[in-house]
């Protein structure tokens, strides 16, 4: 039986769909050291028309993005279009947003360990950069 670490979406927007491709190479650079495994990548834009568009990774053309694609092992469709048009439907006109699916990788041992001790994750919660920033500046 497959075990994989924890699994989570991210969305990530770029208001007037400014995106560069830029965090295509850290993205890469996750996967490649092994730290993530993406399994699911997508693009949505919303016109200032509000059309919402679904692009794959493959539709792409920026080299940046191009070589993210060639890092991926294997990326199974897990965002079906409903979730990828709600994700548009929530952008402003003229913006656009990656959509990101990823499994902890990292974390594949500590969960087969918790599974053979018949143990149960009973939270497992994100906390935000942005909080854990802004506490370690009040820190100091």
């Amino acid at each position: 039986m497959t075990v994989f670490g924890p699994v989570e979406v991210i969305v990530v927007a770029f208001p007037g769909s400014n995106f560069s491709g830029g965090i295509a190479p850290a993205l890469r650079d996750v996967v490649e050291n092994g730290s993530v495994n993406i399994i699911d990548l997508a693009f949505v834009t919303k016109d200032n028309d509000e059309t919402v568009t679904m692009i794959e990774l493959d539709e792409i053309g920026d080299d940046s993005v191009v070589a993210l694609d060639e890092a991926l092992e294997e990326v199974f469709d897990l965002l079906n279009d409903e979730d990828l048009l709600a994700i548009g439907e929530g952008l402003p006109p003229g913006s656009s947003a990656v959509a990101i699916v990823i499994e902890h990788k990292w974390a594949r041992h500590l969960a087969s360990a918790v599974a053979d001790s018949d143990g149960q994750v009973v939270l497992n919660e994100r906390i935000p950069r942005d909080v854990v920033q802004a506490a370690f500046d009040a820190l100091n």
